[in-house]
């Protein structure tokens, strides 16, 4: 018994070891980004390609979601709002649920899935092929090459795809009010831009660069340190999908606590 308690002490006595040292080296990595992004070479067209393949890649899934999510949250509005004969009060709803939180978390989740395990998977893949190590004996910096690119197209192009997002799912929410209420497009953005403000709009910019900056370096870190071959990059790939969704949950919860504190004043 004393060997098995011995032996259990000693397994969650590295287990911890590991945690820590893993948010050591994840600061590390982090703290790199942020030394390597301000030193050049700089590369402006390898970040033009990831920007590309992170937005204009993305347009038809996010237009899809975006359209649907605007169209089933006025269904499901509707009748809570009729019974109080409000049904007029749809597109100022819907305006402030879209861009406060549903526009910006619907796509982070998206890009996470999407953008997310594809960089760590594509990473992941070279580290264990060594390509990243034929990278540096030919004088190219992997991390600048790889890593600052990717995180800094993530960070540019998912406000882009929220505010996109936001588009789309009014737009659906105009199709779906237009067809029960026949409200013009005129008054429903009228109604739209009457009930959002300017902090609504700074959070939603905030809460997309902060998802943005998580999803890249969260994807980047992961595939950067994969190993193990073939498991190793999908390893690299799931777990840059599930922590950058769990880190994205914190993030909006942190911002939504900020906002409602200066909301309040």
């Amino acid at each position: 018994m004393a060997e098995q308690a011995s032996t259990r002490k000693n397994v969650f006595s590295k287990k911890i070891d590991k945690f820590f040292t893993g948010l050591a080296d994840a600061w590390n990595f982090v703290k790199r980004f942020f030394q390597e992004v301000f030193l050049p070479p700089y590369e402006f067209k390898e970040v033009i390609q990831q920007c590309y393949r992170i937005g204009v890649e993305s347009l038809p899934l996010i237009s899809l979601t975006g359209f649907i999510v605007g169209v089933v949250f006025t269904n499901q509005s509707r009748p809570s709002l009729s019974e109080f004969g409000a049904t007029s009060w749809l597109p100022a709803l819907i305006s402030i649920a879209v861009v406060r939180a549903m526009g910006p978390l619907v796509t982070a989740l998206i890009a996470a899935g999407k953008v997310g395990s594809g960089i760590g998977a594509e990473i992941g893949s070279m580290k264990v092929t060594e390509q990243i190590d034929a990278m540096e004996v030919s004088a190219t910096n992997p991390f600048k090459f790889l890593v600052v690119t990717r995180v800094l197209a993530t960070t540019f192009m998912i406000p882009v795809l929220v505010m996109y997002t936001d588009f789309v799912a009014l737009m659906g929410a105009f199709v779906n009010v237009n067809t029960n209420e026949l409200v013009s497009i005129s008054t429903f953005f009228v109604q739209v831009f009457d009930a959002i403000t300017f902090l609504d709009i700074f959070s939603s910019i905030l809460k997309s660069l902060l998802f943005g900056f998580t999803i890249g370096i969260v994807g980047c870190y992961k595939g950067y340190n994969s190993s193990k071959g073939t498991e190793g990059v999908g390893r690299a790939a799931n777990a840059s999908v599930v922590i950058a969704m769990f880190l994205i949950f914190i993030e909006e919860l942190l911002v939504l606590q900020i906002v409602t504190a200066i909301r309040s004043m």
